[in-house]
């Protein structure tokens, strides 16, 4: 199931959860009400608010699940919107953690000339940053190296304390695509990389959510990027050197992880910084990222 994150187009209203079938859009919670016979939505124990959706976590995506097999055998007109008249976001646009993982294939810590580290490197990001699928990447007028990086992002689905690395895919709700759009100039004129890794409107985060069930194993997934149609980045999530497992039970061994939670996996060898000569976004540039079973999201960089 692909959960998303939209508005309509032509009303004033919050943002709500909804799940992709075909090429419409159901909204969980009228469909909800329509499946458990309510009359009004308040008295609906699902959220239209994405944020506290999936902070609900797991139970929440349990019963959307439920939702969507409901809908192929009932009608859900009322409940159904087409794509073109939606604006779609960020699937979690206030998660209260991004955590990002820095230098995770062997590759891509090589084309940086840096060492494979012995920990995962970890940083943060912030909500200002994050952007959806109908959105513009906008490129700072405080950089003039503004790079791409395509990762698996994790969505945890519910609180994660010291989890062993068995149990630790069970702690995961869903996965989506990012894009950890990056200032390189701003990144590496300090020790610390957080001024380069937060700019507002750079890191588009979707299109969607696909749930745990759907992607199976995180392990040997493709993962791609494009800009302006020519391919980038081109690898698999095997390649990773800390691994979904290995991260979560890193992490959380050093934070509790809660549900809603995102953390960004790390980016395969390919990006601009790298090329010869370095070659960065610009005004008008298309990127798109692909990664196998969730599907491609793309964007437009916008300078300002």
């Amino acid at each position: 199931m692909k959960l998303v994150s939209y508005k309509r187009k032509e009303k004033l209203e919050s943002l709500r959860i909804g799940f992709m079938k075909e090429e419409k859009i159901i909204d969980v919670q009228e469909a909800y009400c329509q499946l458990k016979g309510i009359r009004s939505v308040s008295e609906s124990i699902l959220p239209a608010d994405p944020t506290k959706f999936y902070k609900m976590g797991i139970p929440a995506i349990e019963i959307a699940k439920e939702i969507y097999t409901y809908s192929f055998e009932n009608d859900l007109k009322n409940a159904s919107l087409n794509r073109e008249e939606v604006y779609v976001s960020t699937p979690i646009p206030e998660p209260s953690k991004i955590i990002c993982v820095g230098k995770n294939y062997v590759e891509h810590a090589a084309e940086m000339q840096s060492e494979v580290p012995d920990y995962p490197v970890l940083f943060a990001k912030f909500p200002n940053a994050l952007i959806g699928p109908d959105d513009e990447m906008v490129k700072s007028a405080e950089t003039e190296k503004f790079d791409y990086e395509v990762e698996l992002t994790v969505v945890i689905g519910k609180e994660a304390s010291n989890v062993s690395k068995e149990r630790a895919l069970d702690y995961i709700s869903g996965y989506t695509i990012g894009n950890d759009g990056t200032a390189r100039d701003l990144q590496k004129r300090t020790p610390q990389w957080l001024q380069g890794k937060s700019l507002d409107n750079s890191t588009p985060v979707g299109p969607w959510i696909v749930t745990a069930d759907e992607v199976g194993n995180p392990g040997d997934l493709d993962i791609r990027s494009f800009v302006n149609g020519v391919e980038r980045q081109a690898s698999n999530t095997s390649k990773l050197i800390f691994d979904i497992p290995y991260l979560i039970t890193f992490i959380s061994q050093l934070m509790t992880l809660n549900p809603g939670d995102i953390i960004m996996t790390g980016t395969p060898n390919g990006v601009g910084f790298a090329m010869d000569p370095p070659t960065f976004l610009k005004d008008g540039d298309i990127i798109a990222l692909e990664v196998e079973k969730i599907g491609r999201m793309e964007n437009r960089v916008r300078e300002c």
